[in-house]
């Protein structure tokens, strides 16, 4: 068993139980958000269908389709709580000011239950990092997509956490955070599925804290704790715990405790595949040795 791999069903679980106070907490998500639809300004593209994947409890949802008022967009989330959450910020004057209310679909990224070629924007805030097989994630968003459509997301890269990490190492045997991505792997990975252009960059954002206690909350509150396989079942020992805060307690500048996030953007497109002298397409293909 990979130790690293990520429990689906506990995601499921910890998102669906935080859609309620998900939006409350969720204030580092909602500002990448907004800085990923800044990048759209300098993007000519008119999507007929937008996919947001991992759409959360619709905030960037509502954002995409107030820019893009005719096109049709399709929330996709993993946990049904969340989709719940959306819908009830669904009103009338959502059709009114932008158009038809967005479809809701309840499933896994890594397997779409979408058509070829139906999808003109595929977008992800903050979502890709929950995928066990990130490469063939990227397979099939490039499956659903429209030829010259356009990928565009953000997620984690291994520097997050990194305060949190450092604390927890060599506290037990566990995995007490997930693993997160380089970034050239990530570009790698997109070529690899037959993206074209891919640009990729990424920023350090720091949120502040007053206790080790309120990072953990926080992270709980937007279900983004420890899903992986190697993940402690149990209560962690009190004498384990103090030395977590201990060691937490070394970083502490101007009465407050970091937390370290490293996000990376990405956008790219999907081209029209090469043609071979006898008129077949030529599709890259990834593998695994």
């Amino acid at each position: 068993m990979n130790e690293f791999e990520i429990d689906k069903r506990e995601v499921r679980r910890a998102f669906s139980r935080a859609a309620l106070h998900y939006d409350a907490a969720a204030v580092m998500q909602r500002e990448v958000c907004t800085r990923m639809l800044e990048r759209l300004d300098y993007i000519k593209h008119q999507p007929e269908r937008v996919l947001d994947v991992g759409s959360g409890t619709g905030w960037g949802t509502r954002q995409l389709g107030g820019r893009y008022p005719a096109a049709q967009m399709v929330a996709l989330d993993i946990a049904m709580g969340m989709l719940q959450a959306a819908r009830g910020t669904t009103g009338w004057w959502r059709k009114l000011f932008f158009g038809s209310a967005p479809r809701y679909v309840c499933a896994d990224v890594e397997a779409l239950p979408l058509s070829a070629h139906s999808v003109d924007l595929v977008w992800s805030n903050l979502a890709l990092q929950w995928c066990n097989d990130l490469p063939a994630t990227f397979v099939e968003l490039h499956r659903v997509m429209k030829t010259h459509g356009l990928l565009m997301f953000s997620t984690f890269g291994p520097d997050t956490l990194k305060e949190l990490r450092a604390a927890f190492n060599g506290v037990d045997g566990h995995n007490h955070l997930n693993r997160f991505t380089d970034m050239h792997d990530i570009g790698d990975m997109l070529v690899a599925a037959g993206f074209a252009e891919p640009v990729m960059d990424m920023e350090y954002i720091t949120l502040t804290y007053h206790d080790v206690k309120a990072v953990m909350q926080d992270l709980r509150s937007i279900g983004a704790h420890n899903a992986t396989a190697g993940r402690a079942t149990g209560m962690m020992g009190k004498s384990a715990w103090h030395r977590v805060l201990e060691s937490y307690e070394r970083l502490r500048f101007d009465g407050k405790l970091p937390a370290t996030f490293e996000i990376i953007y990405g956008h790219a497109w999907k081209a029209q595949p090469k043609k071979l002298a006898d008129g077949r397409a030529l599709i890259r293909t990834p593998f695994k040795l």
